[in-house]
């Protein structure tokens, strides 16, 4: 069966990291036999120049077509001034509603190799494997009446409507429940229900929900508190689940405790499980054309894919067996170097993961 993947290499460093993924994907090809059919086409900013839009009719249809997307990532100064329904984020927003892509998986998994360079102490961090479940499709990012307008006094107010539905929560909580019970079955559910009515409609439903699944340890932990005991004891967690916002923030501060952002991948699934896969970080214009990002994120997003969606397990293990051996050879970009590493760019960390691919 042939895989049909669509690459959107987006803006910033997403060329340089997209590409350096393909390069992954093509040796998996030529080793294994792994047999896809890599199509590309453009999003974001570099889409909105080319198109006007950030999101074409043209590759909507593509990613509707293809067994999974990857993505690099979108954005960046050149476009903030544009007129907000047309910038990039808006894009990424769209594909993800378009596509139902309501469950995103980020994994904030240490590797034994950069316990020293997580700013936190080893001890603290050492042997870190969770799972943040974030509801990635409705919710504050979504939700409607939005804007900004002018009172008549002439000062502005901006407004946002956030929302859950029982079964947009059922759905997301479904997917915790069963992800837990396929690990350490701990499931922490992360909300902030003294506050918000929201999310105590979120808590009754989880708690209710916790009866089919009578294996699985079901806590609850409030927002504020659950960032501070990521950063105070963050192996106390195996998978959290929690709402698009609070899952943004949070999955982002863990990847602080793996040693760099550039570490993270992530997975979009819809019903189906059929994905969008991508680094969280974003498109840092920075450091862009200069060969110092970190590829990792994205080729562990690629091993994300292979798992989640294109069925392929065994080529997901090699993929990050090769990840985890180069990192013990202490190959690093700049982001995760560390005394007596050898610091490589971009291009030859991804030649360092086809060499070690055995």
């Amino acid at each position: 069966m042939t895989h049909k993947i669509l690459l959107l290499q987006g803006d910033g460093i997403g060329p340089e990291i997209v590409g350096a993924t393909e390069a992954v994907l093509k040796a998996l090809v030529e080793r294994f036999g792994f047999d896809c059919e890599l199509e590309h086409a453009l999003m974001g900013g570099c889409a909105i120049d080319a198109h006007g839009t950030a999101l074409p009719d043209s590759t909507l249809a593509l990613a509707r077509a293809a067994d999974a997307v990857l993505l690099g990532a979108v954005g960046g100064p050149k476009w903030d001034k544009v007129e907000r329904d047309i910038r990039p984020e808006r894009g990424l927003l769209k594909l993800r509603s378009e596509l139902d892509l309501f469950c995103n998986l980020r994994p904030a998994v240490l590797f034994p190799a950069l316990a020293d360079a997580s700013t936190l102490k080893p001890e603290v961090v050492s042997g870190l494997d969770l799972m943040i479940i974030r509801e990635l499709t409705s919710g504050i990012y979504f939700g409607k009446p939005r804007g900004i307008e002018t009172g008549a006094d002439g000062k502005r107010r901006g407004y946002n409507t956030l929302t859950y539905t029982e079964d947009e929560i059922s759905r997301i909580a479904r997917r915790g429940f069963e992800i837990a019970r396929q690990r350490s079955r701990k499931l922490c559910s992360v909300d902030k229900a003294n506050v918000l009515e929201v999310t105590e409609l979120w808590r009754d439903i989880v708690q209710a929900m916790a009866a089919e699944y009578p294996d699985v340890e079901l806590s609850h932990m409030y927002v504020d508190n659950a960032a501070m005991q990521l950063v105070r004891a963050p192996k106390q967690f195996d998978v959290i689940v929690t709402d698009n916002m609070f899952g943004d923030i949070l999955s982002d501060l863990a990847s602080m405790l793996t040693g760099s952002i550039g570490m993270l991948p992530s997975a979009s699934l819809n019903a189906e499980g059929k994905g969008l896969f991508e680094p969280i970080h974003g498109s840092a214009p920075d450091i862009a054309g200069r060969n110092v990002a970190n590829p990792l994120a994205t080729i562990l997003s690629a091993g994300m894919m292979l798992r989640y969606t294109l069925g392929e397990a065994a080529l997901a293990d090699k993929l990050d067996a090769a990840v985890t051996r180069v990192l013990e050879q202490g190959v690093r970009t700049p982001d995760i170097a560390t005394a007596g590493a050898t610091t490589v760019g971009t291009r030859e960390m991804a030649a360092a993961v086809i060499a070690a691919l055995q």
